[in-house]
């Protein structure tokens, strides 16, 4: 492995983790936040990040195994070695991620926007999303000037209930109740 080069720039983002070893010949298990779960494999390098600590790490293969990856990593051969990569955040450069179509997000874009009603409530920021089998699900919560201190659920569907996101303002309006 090696040390991230400090002239990197672009942030960080992190595609998953290293959860678990598997086996005693140094493969990891890894959790992927890539949809499909593949596609972390995209990324020849990463970065590993764990605390204040980044190395650069290549894979070489890897294989589906239910919801998780198990891979091969670069100079890792051994049930220790994989031991100590188990924690680690797997991560890329923001500008190694593909451009998308307009109107279309990741979701470390939409985490930390503020959710504001079509009424001009504010009801939180937006914390984190979850994946669920109809829709993503956006977890607000509530932030300095918000309505109340009610976490709040609410269903990433835009043309329905997300009216307008704006990066540049940090806001993301909603047609959203907030008695619900």
């Amino acid at each position: 492995m090696n040390n991230l080069p400090e002239s990197s720039g672009s942030p960080l983002v992190v595609l998953g983790k290293i959860v678990s070893v598997h086996g005693v010949r140094g493969s990891v298990k890894v959790y992927s936040d890539t949809d499909p779960l593949d596609n972390v494999l995209d990324y020849p390098e990463w970065i590993l990040r764990k605390g204040q600590q980044t190395r650069t790490i290549k894979f070489l293969d890897a294989r589906v195994q239910g919801r998780i990856l198990v891979v091969n990593l670069e100079g890792v051969t051994d049930r220790d070695q994989a031991l100590g990569m188990v924690g680690y955040e797997i991560c890329v450069v923001q500008d190694a991620l593909p451009d998308l179509d307009v109107g279309e997000y990741y979701w470390h874009q939409l985490e930390g926007l503020q959710v504001i009603t079509v009424q001009g409530e504010l009801l939180g920021r937006i914390d984190h999303l979850l994946e669920t089998g109809s829709n993503d699900v956006m977890v607000v919560r509530p932030c300095e000037g918000s309505l109340d201190q009610r976490e709040r659920l609410l269903p990433y569907l835009p043309d329905l209930y997300v009216k307008s996101i704006d990066l540049q303002s940090g806001v993301m309006q909603v047609d959203w109740d907030p008695e619900f």
